[in-house]
């Protein structure tokens, strides 16, 4: 019998699940893989075995039954393999052990070859911070900021040839735009696509280049980039603008975040949607009550100050405070700070000596 655990070998558990043990494999095959720097094709067959079986639901029925496989008395060929003579060109060609185990190998193994596919060129992103009062944080701005990045060119709209002028099929690519190699690894034969270094995946060049860009389609200027603040945007928040980054020929534009500075402010303070403020009322009208005029972000309102309020309480103005994703919008709350006089007239110590007799 095997003394092989394929399920520690994985590092999966016994009730592993079928998308749970790829998982693993193509961890492990990425680690392993003997064409990578620190790869050891020992343990690559290893976990290849593992996984020839565990992926199969006959042989692992099998293994988890009799410890082995119909295939052998317990190595290697128990899997169905013979990894002394094993020809990667199977592997390569997406079926492990004879293609009895299917996969993208393209998927496991696309960080070194390209998988096959070609990958949409996209520009550079960039990134730019932009500072606003607590005001303009609270209710949103739009913001008109300078910069200097590579765009598409305005005059030849980005093909990189002169006005008037023709675009001709690519000699490289033969107007594919894509450019295909081969390449010979243990795995077998590899066909990586790239795109064509000449036309820039274009499958076109200029028979006349563009003066403005020198026939690259893009060049680097100056450009005023409007910036749409959401309301209620926090300090430290980023916005993301699609396809406002860097250009590039050929291909996507890449995008610009914008990261957020909000100027504290002397008065109010955030707490979610909510604002608070604090509101210095006299000792006098914190007992007998008053109406107090105050400054909010909205203009000025006036506050009744309720008769007998204490240190420390809340007033709600409701619908003064942040705006929520739609209509709403949070409240303000005004926290009263009861001024108590440093001095006292003897006709107002008086006065308070009564209240004190009072039980007051």
């Amino acid at each position: 019998m095997s003394n092989k655990d394929y399920y520690n070998i994985l590092g999966v558990d016994k009730g592993a699940s079928k998308d749970d043990i790829k998982k693993a494999f193509r961890k492990l095959a990425h680690k392993y893989y003997p064409d990578k720097k620190g790869g050891d094709e020992s343990k690559f067959k290893e976990i290849g075995e593992a996984y020839s079986v565990l992926s199969d639901d006959k042989k692992r029925a099998e293994y988890d039954t009799y410890g082995r496989t119909s295939g052998g008395g317990g190595g290697p060929q128990q899997a169905g393999f013979d990894f002394n003579g094993f020809d990667f060109s199977n592997f390569a060609q997406g079926g492990f052990g004879g293609g009895q185990t299917e996969f993208d190998l393209g998927d496991i193994f696309g960080d070194f070859f390209g998988g096959g596919r070609t990958r949409v060129r996209r520009g550079r992103d960039i990134s730019i911070d932009i500072e606003l009062t607590f005001k303009e944080s609270i209710f949103g701005v739009e913001r008109r900021v300078l910069m200097t990045k590579l765009s598409t060119c305005s005059d030849c709209g980005g093909s990189g040839a002169k006005k008037g002028t023709e675009m001709l099929t690519c000699d490289t690519c033969n107007g594919t735009g894509e450019v295909h190699e081969s390449r010979q690894t243990m795995l077998g034969a590899f066909s990586t696509t790239r795109v064509c270094p000449t036309c820039e995946g274009r499958g076109k060049v200029p028979r006349e280049k563009c003066p403005t860009c020198k026939g690259f389609g893009v060049y680097r200027k100056k450009e005023e980039v409007v910036v749409a603040v959401p309301a209620g945007i926090k300090d430290g928040e980023m916005i993301r603008m699609t396809g406002e980054g860097e250009a590039v020929a050929g291909g996507a534009a890449g995008d610009l975040y914008v990261r957020v500075h909000v100027k504290p402010d002397s008065r109010f303070k955030r707490e979610g949607y909510n604002l608070v403020m604090p509101l210095s009322v006299k000792l006098t009208d914190a007992l007998l009550g008053s109406t107090y005029k105050v400054e909010t972000l909205d203009g000025e309102v006036n506050v009744k100050i309720p008769a007998g309020v204490s240190f420390g309480e809340r007033l709600r103005l409701k619908g003064k405070g942040v705006p929520r994703r739609g209509s709403s919008r949070g409240d303000l709350y005004i926290k009263i700070d009861i001024t108590i006089p440093g001095k006292l007239s003897k006709k107002a110590k008086k006065a308070i000596e009564e209240l004190r007799n009072e039980g007051l």
